[in-house]
């Protein structure tokens, strides 16, 4: 089986288009050339990709799994010409970072400044994941980095201890609790809550541990940033789970109280983990060092 780019550029066309007619076109190619094209994969696959039909084609199980990873080929390819252009354009280094919510709202654009403006040759892929994803991402070498939290399981991959980042819950001052020192996710699970938006890391690691409880959060209202969530919250509208660093730094402007939770999952800690630091590239290496540097 051997398809080339043009193949995969094609069937996507084609599937884009809805007829073989509109992927050649989109392609730039004759419709005799694409028909060929197209039966040439078939053949090779031992499997029909199209179901010809009289108003065009309906792509087969066989052809879904096709466009899946054609996609994800071509948009290697596509970062690949990217990051070489990078390079003749006087780059001489591209590192790519994931981390997950709190990493990248508290803890590393200024480290990260720091980095950059003493590398200008090096370029930084910053990317928000959650915590699982990240490790997964690293074990099948899709990023050089990751900064995650401490709960995953961190098996096969090496880690470097970064900072302590454990979640606290905050309440505006005059709430009933704000004198408790210390509770937990379940005596407050049915509070109003104020979160971040949808896909954000931090709020999927909240959802899930509050699914274990049986509970499903209300959320009021859901802001991009921390700092919102603790603005909103000082106003009454409801409590709030966000970072230690966060609620210590909004405590007087936010006029919120923060409590400690005694969760096993919020005394959590951000690790920076890679597959192995003496195989990763030197612009890797010396991210790595600058953010250990600045690691208590």
């Amino acid at each position: 089986m051997r398809f080339d780019l043009t193949d995969l550029r094609l069937f996507l066309h084609v599937h884009e288009a809805g007829t073989i007619t509109g992927g050649a076109e989109r392609s730039h190619m004759t419709l005799a050339s694409a028909s060929e094209r197209v039966r040439g994969m078939e053949e090779a696959l031992g499997v029909a990709l199209l179901l010809r039909e009289r108003r065009g084609v309906q792509v087969t199980p066989a052809g879904r799994t096709l466009i899946h990873h054609a996609r994800l080929v071509l948009q290697q390819m596509d970062r690949l010409q990217g990051e070489l252009a990078d390079y003749s354009a006087g780059l001489k280094g591209h590192v790519r970072l994931l981390c997950n919510t709190s990493a990248l709202s508290e803890h590393l654009p200024q480290v990260l400044g720091g980095f950059l403006a003493r590398h200008p040759g090096i370029c930084v892929d910053l990317e928000e994941r959650a915590s699982s994803e990240i490790v997964d991402a690293l074990r099948d070498a899709v990023c050089d980095i990751g900064m995650v939290s401490d709960s995953v399981d961190l098996a096969g991959l090496q880690t470097f201890a970064f900072r302590a980042d454990p979640l606290v819950l905050v309440v505006p001052r005059d709430h009933v609790l704000a004198r408790r020192k210390a509770l937990a996710l379940s005596e407050v699970a049915d509070c109003a809550f104020v979160g971040l938006v949808e896909g954000s890391a931090l709020q999927a690691h909240i959802t899930q541990h509050a699914r274990r409880l049986g509970k499903r959060l209300n959320y009021r209202i859901r802001l991009r940033s921390f700092e919102s969530v603790c603005r909103m919250v000082g106003e009454g509208i409801g409590v709030g789970i966000v970072p230690l660093a966060v609620a210590a730094r909004q405590a007087r402007t936010a006029k919120v109280k923060r409590i400690a939770l005694t969760d096993a999952w919020a005394a959590r800690n951000l690790v920076l983990c890679v597959r192995d630091l003496d195989t990763l590239a030197a612009p890797a290496q010396q991210l790595v060092r600058h953010l250990l540097a600045d690691s208590p």
